[in-house]
């Protein structure tokens, strides 16, 4: 179990990241680091997840964004 983003918009899209086949490791660089389902192969880099972004909706449309962008997640 992971710790919860304080931020519910960031919350929601992690959610929705992780239910595409993302993994999120917690505590570490900002907040937390998001790994896209081929990144065991080196296929995309990790997304780092910033803790007290300025604007929370803007952080969780560009975790949207990268999980969009990614040809490796799950349907």
């Amino acid at each position: 179990m992971r710790a919860k983003h304080p931020k519910k918009p960031i919350e929601a899209a992690l959610e929705r990241a992780e239910s595409q086949g993302f993994r999120l490791e917690t505590n570490r660089a900002h907040w937390g680091i998001l790994y896209c389902p081929g990144s065991e192969a080196g296929k995309c880099p990790p997304f780092s997840v910033n803790g007290s972004p300025r604007n929370a909706e803007n952080e969780a449309k560009r975790i949207d964004r990268f999980v969009t962008r990614c040809p490796h997640r799950k349907p």
